[in-house]
């Protein structure tokens, strides 16, 4: 369930802030509000965590020698630490500094490859003496055409362009030369000065990796800076954002607001009469504002993991439906892995590690738990479609045929199943595949439902919790339709009648009794005329709302379809494997082969869970459930963890 929570108030004397701040994080029980502080002492922390982020960077490249140990900086002072961050960024940026340079120098030796070693000073010595030479290039075939009173003295020349110096008494370019040919403008300095440069800042370079290669060893104490300075940042962000009085009266005031929990409310009220604060409650007026705490039973709890990852928070006035979520979830796994020798494996490994961990003390992760109970499920799941490895039936034995259910079980894929209505019609009957589509869309029903029912509990006070009625029967009679248009229309057909009553036509007609009441009730709050009117300005949504509720069942069809790619992947496995076991110059290949093939299945299995088991909850359950996840997780101001 979603905690509820009290909006505080903490008023202390500005002199005591400080004090009173570390009292409050001791608490931890306070979710501040959202505060923006500005002093010196918060941009030099800024500042240092910015250094400690890239030097983290930087260092967590290098690889150190054998011999050398990154525990061994634990001992490193934070000065120290800071000081070597910036000596780390500080080179940082002087080696990019220096590879521009570089990069400059080489262009410019570039452009003069094919010139020879070139001085700017000794074409400034000629002109002293008065001559004048240039530097120019031509088309090699143009070169004989330059006009005879031009005065050339020719360097060197290829198939392309032919270089010369062009002698003048100014610095003027000749009228009559020709337009083909181009100046070299002279280096700012000798080529071979320029070379040197090079060398000398690969040597500066080189002294700048040796030293960072020297100071890798101490990127824990980097690390452990950061945490550090991530934790100073947060407190004087709060010190310096807080409401303050400024008439520089000792008995000025500073106050700050956040959310705690209620059922904590009477610890924190004890804590803040401890340390004589001013203290004031309400109940939150803007939900959007709140954080969400959520506090479920430990079996519950097993989902966190996921949507921690996920990063899925429920808003404060939303739904917590960590329940349903696990649940749902875990057979959308179940059937997506749908291999019940992945789920053993998963299982085992799980429970062994759990195993292992409680035998060294430690204390077991998490996503342990989360994990067996999914391994377990794709196991069971396995074991009713009779899918063992992507083993062919004929290599299992019958007990273990035996446990499956005939209308799922690859087993009986030859088989079909006559419902009583179609007996004596002709009709072929609903095969394994079929039914495994009609289990899906089942799903969808009974996780669809659940979200109204929940609606029409959260709207039982108003005719609101109609139209979410509505919305449902409209799901249930869409059911049909689905089963006719994508299952079988020759068995699920508007004709069906069972026990006198036709359920093709009467799911039909729930479809537009439910389409009724929603588009009548769907918006109400507090007037049926204004509802009516809100949906018929919404009229395109409200229809397309009909066609959404169909697609919303058939995409439960993924569950089926990418088990269904899972099995032929490791079907396909077994079948590139299976003529070399029976050749032992072959068989450690074929070993090779079974688990490549079958460990990258697995995790394909993994990413498709993800993809699809998540999208089911996170969007056609949540849209129908009227959820945004657009809540932030309840985080207090605490100290911080070890």
């Amino acid at each position: 369930m979603i905690e509820k929570m009290q909006k505080v108030s903490i008023v202390v004397l500005d002199r005591e802030r400080e004090e009173a701040l570390k009292s409050l994080r001791k608490l931890g029980l306070v979710h501040l509000e959202p505060l923006e502080g500005s002093s010196e002492t918060l941009s030099a922390y800024k500042e240092a965590l910015s250094n400690a982020v890239v030097t983290e960077s930087i260092l967590g490249e290098v690889k150190l020698p054998k011999g050398k140990n990154r525990k061994t900086v634990l001992t490193l002072s934070t000065e120290k630490t800071i000081k070597l961050c910036e000596e780390i960024v500080r080179d940082a940026d002087r080696k990019k500094q220096l590879l521009d340079e570089i990069s400059a120098d080489v262009a410019e030796l570039d452009r003069f490859t094919l010139w020879g070693d070139v001085n700017p000073a000794d074409f400034d010595y000629l002109k002293e003496k008065g001559v004048s030479l240039k530097l120019y290039e031509v088309p090699a075939s143009k070169y004989l055409e330059i006009d005879e009173n031009i005065e050339t003295i020719l360097v060197n020349n290829d198939k392309k362009s032919v270089r010369f110096l062009l002698v003048s008494e100014s610095n003027e370019r000749p009228s009559n030369l020709l337009p083909e040919a181009f100046e070299v403008p002279f280096p700012r300095c000798s080529t071979v000065e320029i070379q040197k440069e090079i060398e000398n800042y690969q040597k500066e370079i080189a002294a700048i990796e040796a030293d960072k290669n020297e100071k890798a060893v101490y990127l824990n104490a980097v690390k452990a800076l950061k945490k550090t300075l991530e934790y100073d940042i947060q407190f004087e962000n709060v010190n310096a954002g807080m409401g303050k009085d400024n008439s520089g009266n000792e008995n000025d005031l500073a106050w700050i607001q956040g959310y705690v929990p209620e059922c904590n409310m009477e610890e924190f009220k004890a804590f803040a009469k401890e340390n004589d604060w001013a203290v004031a409650w309400q109940e939150p007026e803007n939900p959007d504002e709140v954080p969400t705490k959520l506090k479920n039973n430990k079996l519950v709890s097993m989902i966190y993991p996921l949507t921690d990852f996920l990063g899925t928070v429920p808003g404060y006035a939303e739904y917590d439906i960590s329940g349903w979520f696990l649940l749902f979830f875990t057979i959308f796994f179940g059937m997506i892995f749908g291999d019940g020798g992945y789920g053993l494996l998963v299982t085992v490994l799980f429970v062994i590690l759990s195993l292992v961990n409680k035998i060294k003390g430690k204390k077991i992760p998490a996503l342990y738990p989360l994990a067996i109970l999914l391994g377990a499920a794709t196991a069971i799941w396995g074991m009713v479609t009779c899918t063992w490895f992507g083993l062919d039936v004929k290599y299992l034995p019958d007990w273990l045929v035996g446990l499956s259910i005939p209308q799922i079980s690859n087993a009986c894929k030859d088989q079909t199943w006559m419902p009583f209505w179609c007996e004596g019609t002709g009709v072929e009957g609903l095969t394994t595949d079929k039914f495994l589509m009609i289990w899906c869309f089942s799903l969808a029903l009974v996780q669809l439902s659940v979200a109204h029912i929940k609606a029409m509990i959260r709207n039982i006070k108003s005719l609101k919790a109609i139209g979410d009625f509505g919305s449902m029967i409209q799901l249930w009679g869409m059911l049909y339709v689905v089963l006719m248009m994508v299952v079988d229309g020759s068995i699920f057909n508007l004709g069906v009648v069972i026990g006198g009553i036709p359920i093709g036509m009467v799911c039909v007609g729930m479809v537009a009794v439910g389409f009724v009441l929603s588009f009548i009730f769907a918006n109400y709050e507090g007037s049926v005329k204004e509802s009516i009117m809100s949906s018929v300005k919404n009229i395109i949504s409200v229809l397309l709302g009909v066609v959404n509720v169909f697609s919303d069942i058939v995409s439960y069809i993924r569950l089926w379809a990418v088990g269904l790619a899972g099995a032929a992947i490791s079907q396909t496995v077994n079948e590139m494997a299976g003529p070399m076991l029976g050749h032992f110059i072959f068989f450690i290949f074929a070993i090779i082969l079974l688990v490549f093939g079958h460990g990258l299945n697995m995790i394909l299995n993994l990413l498709s869970v993800i993809v699809h088991g998540v999208r089911l909850n996170t969007l056609e359950f949540s849209t129908h459930l009227g959820m945004s996840w657009s809540g932030f997780k309840y985080e207090p101001f605490s100290e911080k963890a070890e």
